[in-house]
């Protein structure tokens, strides 16, 4: 079973939008806080954003704060990504993870990725 699926991957302007979708299995959704973090090949992976269901908190890396909001919808057990004022330095791999506890570093479920093309 995939724990983590994310969609929504997709090439779009400088200045446009694009929400992530990640969906988690029960299990994962239940027992994890769940992240979003990107890749650009030759760099260090980037934690973006992190929501805690269970403590009803979130948290942003400095390059995301005031551009994107990450949230959830528990019925549908899926974590979102709003990404706003796209930029070409956006462009990586989008990829969904669950830790224990937001920032903890400690992983345990990572979905396939998603590709984000941000076109200047």
């Amino acid at each position: 079973e995939a724990h983590l699926v994310e969609s929504g991957g997709d090439l779009v302007q400088a200045g446009g939008s694009l929400r992530l979708a990640c969906a988690a299995s029960q299990f994962a959704y239940d027992h994890y806080d769940i992240g979003w973090f990107r890749e650009v090949p030759g760099k260090e992976r980037e934690r973006v954003a992190c929501i805690s269901m269970l403590r009803g908190t979130t948290s942003y890396a400095d390059s995301a704060k005031g551009r994107f909001i990450i949230s959830s919808d528990d019925a549908k057990r899926e974590v979102y990504l709003q990404m706003n004022d796209l930029r070409p330095d956006d462009t990586a791999v989008y990829y969904c993870a669950t830790e224990r506890i937001c920032g903890l570093g400690v992983f345990h479920h990572w979905g396939q990725g998603t590709q984000v093309t941000v076109s200047s």
